[in-house]
C-alpha cells in the first residue's frame, strides 16, 4: 500500500506545508478547500460542474445519508462517489457533529465564542434535547421523524465503510465552548476510548471487506480551548495502533473553537501530531481562518459556508463579502469579478443574479454556489503555490488586506 501523505515543501519556521495525499480515487494536492456535499450532493450543482470548480474530493455526511437513503443503499450502488457520480475522491465525517448539534437544537452551528454561563446541559432555546450521551455512545432521535437511533463507535464505523469514502472520520463526542472544564475533561477521554473502538471495528471491517479499497481512518481531536486538553488528545490519539500497527491514516482537528485561538489551537495539535500524516481542519472557510490554519498546520479542510451563504445571496469576492440581492446591482451588468474564472463570471452579471434572487429562481443559488465555491477553491490553490513559490506572506498580507479593507 502506497503511502497515504508525503509533504513536498515546508513554510519556513511554521507546520505549514504543501503535500501529496493518495487514495484509491485519485490523488489531493494540500492545502487543498473540499466542497461540502452532505446528501450526497453540493447543494444546487451538478458534480460535473463540481469537478469544473477545481475540487479535488468531496465530503459527505455519515449522519445524514444514514438517516436517508440508508447506508445500505449507497454500498449497493457502489459506494458513495458511485451513487452521485462523483469520479475523484470522497470524505464522510462519522456524524458525531449532526448527532451533537441537531441533537442540542442548534441546526447549523455551535457558538464560537466562551461567552455566557457555563453550563453542561447546553440546549437552543426552545429545543428538545435529541441526543444523550454515554459511555458507550449516544442514543438519538431523528430531526427527520423522531425515530429512536443509536450511534456507538463501531457503529459509526459500520455506517462509514458502507458508504465506502476514501477517507473516513471516527466517532467523536463533539462539545461547545459553554461545556465546564470537568465535562470537557471527561469528554476528552471518552472520544480516547471511542477512537480505540473505532480503530478495532475498522481494523475488523477491512478485513471483512477486503474485496473494497482501502479506507483511510482519521482520529478527531477535541478539547476545546484549553491547550493542555488539545495536546493530551493529540498524543493519545497518535499512541493508538490498533491489532495490526497502523493506527489512525491522519487527523481531523474538531470541535468548537474560539475564532480568534484557531491558529494557536491548530498549532498544539500541529505539535503533537506526527508530521508525515495528514491534519484535516473541520468546518472551516473564511479567508482568514483558511490562512491561519494553514500557516498553523492544517492540510485540508471542509465548509458548508460558501454554498449555505450562496444560496442566501450573500457572494465572495476578492474585496469581501457582500449581498447580490440589494438593489445598487439592479443595473451593474458587470460580472461578479472580473479576475474570477468561474463558469458564472463568465457569462452573468450581478444584475442578471440580482433579478433571479428577486423572482425567487432557483438557478440563483446554482450560479451563486459556483462561484462561491470556486473563490474558496481557487483562494486555497493560490496558497499551495505560494508555499511552493515562496511568497505565503505576500499573498496573505495582500489578500486580507484587500478582502477586509473594505
Amino acid at each position: 500500500m502506497p503511502d497515504l501523505f508525503t509533504v513536498t515543501t515546508q513554510l519556513p519556521g511554521k507546520h505549514g506545508r504543501t503535500g501529496l495525499l493518495t487514495t484509491p480515487h485519485g490523488e489531493i494536492r494540500t492545502p487543498a478547500f473540499i466542497p461540502v456535499g452532505t446528501k450526497a450532493t453540493v447543494k444546487a450543482v451538478l458534480p460535473e460542474a463540481v469537478k469544473d470548480l477545481g475540487a479535488q474530493a468531496v465530503l459527505s455526511n455519515a449522519y445524514h445519508l444514514y438517516l436517508q437513503p440508508g447506508s445500505d443503499i449507497i454500498d449497493e450502488a457502489g459506494g458513495l462517489g458511485a451513487f452521485m457520480n462523483w469520479p475523484g475522491p470522497t470524505f464522510t465525517d462519522s456524524g458525531g457533529f449532526q448527532v451533537m448539534s441537531l441533537g442540542v437544537g442548534f441546526k447549523k452551528v455551535l457558538a464560537m465564542e466562551a461567552v455566557g454561563v457555563q453550563n453542561d446541559d447546553v440546549i437552543a432555546s426552545g429545543k428538545e434535547r435529541l441526543a444523550k450521551v454515554d459511555d458507550d455512545g449516544v442514543t438519538f432521535k431523528s430531526h427527520l421523524d423522531g425515530s429512536a437511533h443509536r450511534f456507538t463507535p463501531e457503529v459509526s464505523m459500520q455506517i462509514q465503510h458502507q458508504l465506502g469514502a476514501d477517507i473516513i472520520f471516527a466517532f467523536d463526542e463533539l462539545t461547545t465552548l459553554l461545556n465546564t472544564r470537568g465535562y470537557q475533561e471527561r469528554s476528552v477521554a471518552r472520544t480516547q476510548a471511542w477512537a480505540i473502538r473505532c480503530v478495532a471495528e475498522h481494523e475488523r471491517l477491512t478485513a471483512e471487506r477486503s474485496h473494497k479499497p482501502y479506507q483511510a481512518l482519521f482520529g478527531v481531536v477535541q478539547g476545546a480551548q484549553y491547550e493542555d486538553l488539545r495536546r493530551e488528545a493529540s498524543r493519545g490519539l497518535a499512541s493508538i495502533t490498533g491489532e495490526t500497527g497502523r493506527g489512525f491514516d491522519g487527523f481531523g482537528i474538531g470541535g468548537a473553537l474560539e475564532k480568534h485561538n484557531l491558529g494557536t489551537i491548530v498549532g498544539w495539535c500541529s505539535d503533537e501530531l506526527p508530521e508525515h500524516k495528514p491534519r484535516h481542519m473541520l468546518g472551516i472557510s473564511e479567508p482568514d481562518d483558511l490562512f491561519v490554519a494553514v500557516e498553523n498546520g492544517a492540510d485540508t479542510f471542509d465548509c458548508v459556508n460558501p454554498s449555505r451563504v450562496a444560496r442566501n445571496a450573500a457572494i465572495y469576492s476578492p474585496t469581501g463579502r457582500f449581498n447580490i440581492n440589494t438593489s445598487r446591482f439592479r443595473r451593474d451588468f458587470t460580472p461578479i469579478d472580473d479576475e474570477c474564472d468561474c463558469y458564472t463570471c463568465a457569462n452573468y452579471t450581478r444584475a442578471y443574479l440580482h433579478h433571479l434572487f428577486k423572482a425567487k429562481e432557483m438557478l440563483a443559488s446554482t450560479l451563486c454556489t459556483i462561484h462561491n465555491e470556486r473563490f474558496t477553491i481557487r483562494l486555497v490553490d493560490q496558497i499551495r503555490e505560494s508555499i511552493d513559490g515562496g511568497w505565503f506572506g505576500d499573498l496573505k498580507k495582500q489578500t486580507l488586506a484587500s478582502f477586509y479593507g473594505n
